[in-house]
This record gives C-alpha cells, structure tokens and sequence, in this order.
C-alpha cells in the first residue's frame, strides 16, 4: 500500500515538473505581453477554491522561484560552475554552504520588492496591514518581478562573460529599459488600485522601489 501510494506521488510529481515547461514559458509570455492583465489574474484566483486556482498559468510564487532558479543555472554556467558566494566563507557568507542555500538567498532577496509594493498599496488604501490583506498584492507582483529578476540575471551574466563590448553595451542598455519599464508598470497599477493622480502613483511607485531595492542590497551586502 505504502509502495502505491509512493508512486502515485512520483507520478504526480512527475507531471506537476514536466507542466512547468510549458507553463513557465506561457506565463511569462502573458507577463511580458499583459502584466497588468497577469497582476489582475494573480489577484482574482485568490478568490477561487484552491484547488482551481492558477489552472491556466503558474502561481506566482512558483513563477518567481522559477525565473530567480534559470537565472542562476545561467549564471553558473557562465562561471564555469563557480559560485563566489559559496566559495566566500567570510562572515554570513558561511550560512551559503550550497547552491541550493544560496538560491534561497536571491528568491528571499527579489521577494523583498513585490513586498515593497504590497505594502505600499495596502498602507495607500488605508487599510489593516494583515497577512491575508497582504497576500493578493503581493502575489500580483510576482509575476513583473518574476520578468524582471529573469531579465536583470541573464544581463549581469552577459555583463560578467567574456562577450564583446558590444553584447555588453546592449545588457547595459537592457538593463535601463527593463527597470523603465517595470517602474511605468507600477505607476499605472498604483494608480488603478489606489484611484490616484500620476504624481502620487509616481512618488509611492518610486517610494516602494527605493526601499525594495536598498533592503535587497543591504541584505545581499551582509553575505559579501
């Protein structure tokens, strides 16, 4: 029975991977292409029973994990396999005793961000910092996140190989336009959510980043 039971598991685990690979390159095709429509749709399967949430994409966090995993399968490969955090034992930098330790270490700093805007816009709405109340935002912000750690990782990758200057002027450049772009994603969705103007959107927009982005690099910094 027990034996059963373990295969009906594998099995299940099987397909569950074996989906992903045709589920991740979908939903970030939909992120890319409809990320306020994507943000709306993390926000609105919350409200579905469990069981049926998410049956036409990934979840969100899956997706950020995911996106944050081929970044850095990239970034090991571009490296040669080698991996200075895990190598660097000063300091914290001893808790990154594998890669796998050290994954959990980048989803748990590009998780700082969407938590950033999730509480921007429960604390604009007026409204009890709650744990649930904080779920549906910051689920809707995993997927532009999710888009932009997946784009920021294989540029940082391009900018650290041994490619031309050319490969390199266009991560550069990539790079710019990718945070552009995410920063004129989160105004607009500030502004739907919140039923603001432009400037107040724009200010907590860029107030919620500053803060995601510091606390990300604060906490990075303490393992270098």
């Amino acid at each position: 029975m027990h034996f059963m039971q373990l295969l009906k598991s594998l099995d299940e685990l099987l397909y569950e991977v074996m989906s992903w690979l045709v589920f991740f390159p979908l939903t970030l095709w939909r992120t890319l292409t409809q990320p306020i429509t994507m943000m709306e749709y993390a926000d609105s399967e919350l409200h579905d029973p469990e069981e049926q949430q998410y049956e036409d994409a990934l979840s969100p966090p899956l997706f950020l994990l995911l996106a944050i995993l081929i970044t850095q399968a990239i970034s090991m490969s571009v490296d040669s396999g080698t991996n200075t955090f895990v190598a660097d034992q000063a300091g914290l930098a001893s808790l990154i005793q594998d890669d796998t330790s050290f994954l959990l270490l980048r989803l748990a700093v590009f998780s700082l961000i969407p938590m950033a805007f999730a509480v921007s816009q429960v604390g604009g709405r007026k409204r009890r910092m709650t744990r649930k109340g904080l779920q549906a935002p910051f689920y809707a912000q995993c997927y532009p996140v999710a888009a932009l750690a997946l784009t920021l990782g294989v540029c940082t990758s391009l900018l650290s190989s041994n490619t031309g200057e050319g490969p390199r002027l266009a991560a550069q450049l990539l790079i710019v336009v990718a945070l552009l772009l995410f920063l004129a994603l989160e105004i607009r969705w500030l502004r739907r959510r919140l039923h603001c103007g432009w400037l107040k959107a724009t200010g907590r927009a860029a107030a919620a980043f500053a803060v995601g982005i510091c606390t990300a690099i604060g906490l990075a910094w303490l393992f270098t």
